[in-house]
């Protein structure tokens, strides 16, 4: 639940120590007297200008050893830094539109998607809208892979250090908002109108049916 910066050039906790007696017992009641959810309000967005970044969960938070989760924020016409890892990433969508590029080839990605970045691949993320936001949550075991000493990592590209052109006085959204439910609140609630109708029609005829009855 990290809130600083998390800059290639810094020093970070990639794996952490496990120490204590053969049993651990020490360790597994640290881990047991820790919280089991996570609150977004505590954990505050870093980055930017084009690019920002949420961790909810790595190594050095003391909670978790093999994953890291967090929440990618992308500016209008914002875009990441070029980088490749060992590690897989999996980036689930949750609202906007853009597109990858892995290795030279463009894959394009709206809400309700999964991105897979796979090892050892040169990527760099993209919002494709010069006046929206997009978000994606990302899951990857990059702790295990570098437990394992698949070390290898390296920046092509850093962070940009302006802003996009089109992105304007944009700020990073720090709570959550249901973008992505109009729709299916709408569905829903015109879902429940049908069905309402349908029970009125199916009253209807019972109704309509009752006085044959008493033929």
């Amino acid at each position: 639940m990290a809130d600083h910066l998390h800059d290639p050039d810094k020093e970070r906790v990639f794996v952490r120590a496990i120490e204590g007696s053969y049993s651990l017992k020490d360790e597994l009641r640290r881990l047991r007297s820790l919280p089991r959810v996570i609150k977004s309000s505590e954990v505050k967005l870093d980055g930017g200008p084009q690019h920002f970044s949420r961790h909810y969960v790595e190594p050095e938070d003391g909670l978790a050893q093999t994953l890291h989760i967090h929440l990618e924020e992308y500016a209008p016409g914002g875009k990441t830094q070029k980088h490749g890892h060992v590690n897989e990433a999996a980036f689930y969508i949750l609202d906007g539109a853009g597109y990858e590029i892995h290795d030279g080839a463009r894959y394009d990605w709206q809400a309700g998607d999964i991105a897979i970045v796979h090892n050892n691949c040169v990527h760099q993320h993209f919002n494709a809208s010069k006046t929206e936001p997009a978000r994606a949550l990302v899951i990857k075991t990059k702790p295990m892979y570098l437990f394992m000493n698949m070390l290898f990592q390296h920046t092509v590209e850093k962070r940009q250090t302006e802003p996009s052109p089109t992105q304007g006085n944009f700020v990073p959204r720090q709570d959550e908002q249901d973008y992505n439910h109009v729709d299916y609140a709408h569905g829903h609630a015109h879902q429940h109108d049908h069905d309402h109708d349908h029970d009125h029609d199916h009253h209807h005829d019972h109704d309509h049916d009752h006085p044959h009855s008493h033929d």
